[in-house]
């Protein structure tokens, strides 16, 4: 019969309360040490971010704006008068001249007055003429008047002479030559007031002419202007171009339709001298001065230009940016084309830069993954961005020339600094 120790079953129990504080003590251990260690770096495609290389030499600062090409020189032709529309003969997108008739108004009150105008400065002419004659006969009347005065005078002063010397030797009376002294005078003095009237009626003839001729120049340019309003009422380019379609409102005339003085009834535009009007943010257009080198992309070539206006208003967000070109439009070149616009700001000569990373904005702090030289692995650091250009930024801190980083978005990985590329 066995008899069962109890120092064994002593021995097994102190065994197992070791193994167990053994065991429990390398868990503890494994699970401080794991809550050490680091999250393992999350892999990351190679081929599906943009890297780019810190470099240091000149940088071209320049800023980019979306827009449209618009003539230069743009004809609104309005209404000179109201009317109602008759014919239209010319569509938009047809070549034109200056006399080209684009299309023709109906306004038969307008007619009416210029006949009446024209009426009115006939008579007016015939009134002239007719007081011509009268006052020539009237001047032809007083110039008989002071003939014979001017006959009785000399009659009369030679009768005069004559009795003055007949007193001298005794023939006739002394008073009758004093009678015909005092004759001879009154007769000079009413020929010297008839010469006045002459003098008077040749001054009134004159006034009375050239008053007639006032009124007459003022119907003149009155039957002139109407005669122009009837002209206009076939509506004529005016210079050379193509015609343009109207925006909308007012948009485009029809056939019938009756329009008002000043309504705006076409539009020219010459295509080969075009401007770019380009959108440019406000926060980027500070830099941006008038006469600065250009670059106008028409998805059909670029085109050279210089900055010839600057909006300045704010709207949306953005400044209008004028480019005159300067080079010659490739062929497709039309108003209201969308283009990309380039616009020179400055030449650096000798800064740290990079490619502008995505969310990389001027004079600003971001964080970007470096990758460590055996491309392997990249880690998060703060970066000092100063001036920048569309596709390049100054580097001011944080990063020196030849290190490499990712400049596309790694939003996705912010809560990581340390990632793996593959």
């Amino acid at each position: 019969m066995d008899i069962p120790r109890k120092s064994a079953a002593k021995k097994r129990l102190i065994k197992r309360i070791a193994v167990s504080i053994l065991i429990l003590g390398i868990g503890g251990a494994l699970f401080a040490l794991s809550l050490r260690l680091k999250p393992a770096a999350p892999p990351v495609e190679m081929s599906t971010v943009w890297p780019d290389t810190v470099k240091r030499g000149p940088m071209l600062r320049e800023v980019r704006g979306l827009g449209t090409l618009v003539p230069e020189d743009t004809l609104l032709i309005p209404a000179t008068t109201d009317g109602r529309v008759e014919k239209i003969l010319v569509r938009p997108g047809t070549p034109v001249k200056p006399e080209t008739v684009i299309l023709t108004l109906d306004n038969p009150t307008l007619q009416n007055d210029l006949v009446a105008a024209e009426y009115a400065l006939k008579a007016a002419e015939a009134n002239l003429q007719d007081l011509k004659v009268q006052l020539q006969s009237t001047t032809l009347t007083q110039k008989a008047v002071v003939a014979a005065a001017t006959s009785d005078y000399h009659t009369a002063q030679l009768k005069a002479d004559r009795d003055s010397q007949l007193v001298k030797e005794g023939l006739v009376p002394e008073v009758d030559a004093k009678i015909s002294t005092v004759m001879a005078a009154e007769l000079k003095q009413k020929m010297e007031i008839e010469q006045e009237r002459l003098s008077i009626a040749d001054d009134s003839t004159k006034a009375q002419i050239e008053s007639k001729r006032v009124t007459i120049e003022q119907l003149r340019a009155a039957y002139k202007l109407k005669q122009k309003e009837v002209n206009d009422l076939k509506v004529k380019a005016g210079t050379e171009g193509t015609l343009q379609a109207l925006p909308t409102p007012p948009g485009p005339v029809e056939e019938g339709q009756k329009v008002l003085a000043g309504t705006p009834l076409a539009k020219v535009v010459q295509p080969w001298k075009l401007k770019a009007e380009l959108h440019i943010p406000e926060t980027q257009a500070k830099d941006i001065v008038i006469g600065q080198e250009a670059q106008i992309d028409t998805r059909n070539g670029v085109v050279s230009g210089k900055v010839s206006r600057i909006d300045p208003s704010v709207i949306n967000g953005t400044i209008t940016v004028d480019v005159r070109l300067t080079g010659a439009c490739p062929p497709g070149c039309r108003p209201d084309l969308s283009v990309d616009g380039t616009v020179e700001l400055e030449r650096l000569t000798d800064v740290v830069y990079m490619g502008r990373p995505v969310f990389g904005q001027e004079n600003s702090s971001v964080t970007l993954f470096k990758i460590d030289p055996d491309g392997k692995f990249a880690n998060r650091v703060q970066v000092k961005l100063g001036r920048a250009s569309v596709s390049a930024i100054e580097v001011k801190d944080g990063l020196k020339v030849g290190d490499r980083v990712i400049l596309s978005d790694m939003s996705a990985f912010d809560g990581h600094d340390r990632i793996k590329l593959n």
